[in-house]
């Protein structure tokens, strides 16, 4: 089955304006985020570089995730926003939706960000500049906790060593002639790609997050197909550190491993 169609295949209902959508678009996965939401797209609305298409997920939320959506759209954005409907539960099934959604209506390259993180305001123009001046293909950014969520002077200090460990762990265990550069971590709530390399990679695994880290089995697949990719670190999204508040440091870092942590919940609201 060609892409597009696929992609056609996997949309459930959809909130959707006619018409194509521009060059970059932005998905962002949402499950049961009503309350978090409207900070996540005002982030989005304050960036320096609009010209984006937003397209936002909801993957089967029982809350009002889909208004503040609606709202916001007809409201407050400065750029259009689509809003999908996904019932197939994981960030994998509803970032793939996304995906296959702004390919299928034009789109060159699409970022990914997660409705629980604030994009810094020069994140998007950033990734347009490592795409359109610097012909990258696939690009991660820095992620730095949340400065809006109360931090303790021990979190500041844990959460930074935390994400190096990972960094390092990576780099150590994922190497082999396969890969055509070195590791380095690609996490889902700050990567971009084009749409030409995400087609050929397959795509996000259409996975819940029990089942699989979506983010890092595209990025190993991506690693596997092109040179043209990079961290760059100027890329900036604040994330969420409830999962570190509800998991505990060293659960969050087994989790991540390879889930080595099985958290009674997953959904952390």
């Amino acid at each position: 089955m060609p892409f597009a169609s696929l992609a056609a295949a996997l949309h459930g209902e959809q909130d959707v304006p006619p018409g194509p959508v521009l060059p970059l678009c932005v998905v962002v996965p949402c499950y049961n985020e009503a309350e978090g939401l409207p900070a996540t797209l005002r982030a989005l609305a304050e960036q320096t570089d609009t010209d984006f298409t937003l397209i936002v997920v909801d993957n089967g939320s029982t809350d009002a995730s889909a208004d503040v959506v609606r709202r916001f759209a007809h409201s407050d954005a400065p750029f259009p926003v689509h809003l999908l409907h996904e019932a197939q539960k994981g960030t994998g099934a509803a970032s793939d939706t996304g995906m296959r959604h702004a390919i299928s209506r034009g789109a060159q390259w699409i970022a990914r960000t997660d409705a629980d993180c604030l994009p810094h305001p020069e994140w998007v123009a950033k990734v347009r500049r490592a795409f359109v001046r610097d012909g990258l293909e696939f690009v991660a950014g820095r992620i730095v906790p949340r400065p809006d969520e109360g931090l303790s002077m021990r979190e500041r200090l844990v959460l930074p060593v935390l994400i190096a460990i990972a960094e390092r762990y990576g780099r150590f265990t994922r190497r082999g002639p396969q890969f055509r550069y070195p590791y380095f971590m690609a996490a889902g709530n700050n990567l971009a790609i084009s749409a030409s390399l995400y087609a050929l990679a397959g795509g996000f695994p259409r996975t819940a997050i029990e089942e699989a880290h979506e983010d890092r089995v595209l990025s190993e697949r991506v690693r596997t197909l092109t040179d043209r990719a990079a961290m760059r670190r100027d890329i900036v999204v604040y994330n969420s550190v409830r999962r570190v508040r509800a998991y505990g440091f060293v659960n969050v870092l087994r989790w991540y491993r390879n889930h080595g942590f099985r958290p009674a919940v997953v959904d952390v609201r």
